[in-house]
């Protein structure tokens, strides 16, 4: 071949026979046309069964139970970690609480209201009544800055002081149940001021230890312990004086809350717990009642005198109750055999009709509460606020504790109510305001705030967007002479 002469083609394969190349895109369209047809008449000459048979079973993939529980682990630890957490357990939880413990009071305090000569629904109308105006203090909490809040303190505690000693003036204090701590306001409206005293005592302390913080005084123990110990100590023994014990319980656990917040040093926090154990028991070794409550811890029979008879019911009813309860409303505790159903047993009541579930249900919900609480004091880098939340917090499980501990037989019986879940309004206004503490607390935080500012535009659309197709198209009414 010379070099003027142009290149040959590429040699293809010649078909057998006629010797024409083999195109190399497969063949003309009739060709490609054909061999498909042959392929779909072999298909369907074919008997059924025989590419299934053929083939070997596809085995279905294979799942680890370690991968899919980090997995579990992994979206359950993203969902706490948002900002908006706290936020809605707070909210919630307490709600949840709120709406279980009105049907129950309602529930439980009906024999005893028919017993008393009055309506049914007598106190349940009252905790509704209570609950309404419980929540307009939560909202008025949630809207108050923090600073009002600072503000409000020192007012609050005055006012409590001076309403704990006049219940200690001959005429004007009550004695309920063998505790003289309450004020009547004429009719059925009593007052409980040492439940306010427990607020007061929360933002009270958290003012001061926050400003002592912001002044690096509390290295020194005598700024840490003066003045928070004494007018804490002043508070206990106006409660004390009216013998009512357990409330002198929770306002010491708010105390070693805040000293614990504060960053005690172990011996001192120890000496404090230690002078408040010497305290408590000689509070307890002089007084016969006391001695008696402290008798019934585990007890199974009433004893000498039924001395333990109200311990002993609370458990018959939540043994009553199995895993699933008699079926609301349907008690026979309630029935006058145990004392209290809706006040400091009310969660024995709950077990019987509610059951193990129930009971259950209830402690998930002071669990999610507590741990809310928790998260908003350790999240935040104001001191005012996490003094005030911890307090908060601890004043609200540790009163959980003690009340379900008595229930249960684990703890002296200290005459203390479930909160937001018993029956009675001068525990349940301030509760129901430190619950809208922590709550406006939660909604402060960066985080969380972005978050809520995010999803306001988003909620306008969708209500907008809700309103564009419930509108209906105004009718033009025709006269009356057409039709």
């Amino acid at each position: 071949m010379t070099p003027d002469q142009p290149a040959a083609p590429r040699s293809r394969t010649a078909r057998p026979g006629t010797g024409r190349p083999v195109p190399r895109s497969g063949g003309t369209p009739r060709l490609r046309e054909a061999v498909r047809g042959r392929g779909r008449a072999a298909s369907q000459a074919r008997p059924r069964g025989t590419a299934a048979a053929s083939r070997p079973p596809r085995r279905p993939p294979r799942v680890n139970v370690l991968d899919a529980l980090r997995g579990l682990q992994q979206r359950v630890r993203r969902a706490w970690d948002r900002p908006l957490t706290a936020y809605y357990l707070l909210l919630g939880g307490s709600l949840l609480i709120l709406v279980l413990g009105l049907v129950m009071v309602y529930s439980a305090s009906q024999i005893k209201a028919l017993q008393s000569g009055l309506a049914p629904s007598y106190f349940f109308r009252k905790q509704l009544f209570a609950a309404a105006l419980g929540g307009a203090l939560m909202l008025l909490a949630v809207r108050m800055p923090i600073k009002l809040h600072r503000a409000f303190a020192y007012p609050l505690l005055a006012v409590s002081l001076f309403l704990m000693c006049l219940v200690q003036v001959p005429g004007m204090g009550i004695a309920v149940n063998g505790n003289q701590n309450w004020i009547s306001f004429g009719g059925p409206f009593l007052l409980q001021p040492s439940e306010f005293g427990k607020l007061a005592l929360v933002l009270w302390g958290a003012d001061l230890l926050a400003r002592k913080q912001d002044k690096r005084l509390l290295a020194q123990w005598k700024h840490l312990l003066v003045p928070l110990v004494p007018a804490t100590g002043m508070l206990l023994g106006l409660i004390m004086l009216g013998g009512d014990m357990g409330t002198a319980i929770i306002l010491t656990a708010i105390l070693f809350g805040l000293l614990w917040l504060a960053g005690a040093p172990t011996r001192l926090f120890a000496g404090v717990l230690a002078f408040a154990g010497l305290i408590g028991m000689v509070l307890i070794k002089t007084s016969a009642n006391r001695m008696s409550r402290l008798a019934c811890i585990g007890a199974t029979e009433p004893g000498a005198n039924d001395q333990c008879w109200q311990a002993v019911h609370g458990i018959y009813a939540l043994a009553n109750g199995g895993w699933f309860g008699s079926g609301l409303g349907a008690s026979m505790e309630k029935w006058g055999e145990l004392p209290e159903p809706h006040t400091d047993f009310i969660f024995a009541i709950t077990g019987e009709e509610l059951g193990l579930a129930g009971t259950l249900s209830v402690l998930v919900l002071f669990a999610a509460l507590g741990y809310a609480g928790i998260r908003v004091a350790g999240r935040t880098e104001d001191p005012f606020v996490r003094y005030a939340a911890g307090g908060v917090t601890t004043w609200i499980t540790a009163q959980a504790v003690v009340n379900i501990g008595a229930v249960l037989g684990l703890l002296p019986i200290a005459g203390v109510p479930l909160p937001l879940f018993s029956y009675g309004g001068s525990a349940l206004l301030p509760t129901m305001f430190a619950v809208g503490l922590l709550i406006a607390f939660a909604r402060a935080e960066p985080g969380a705030r972005a978050a809520l500012a995010m999803r306001q535009p988003a909620l306008r659309k969708k209500l907008a967007r809700v309103r564009r197709k419930t509108m209906r198209r105004p009718v033009k009414r025709r006269p009356s002479g057409e039709r």
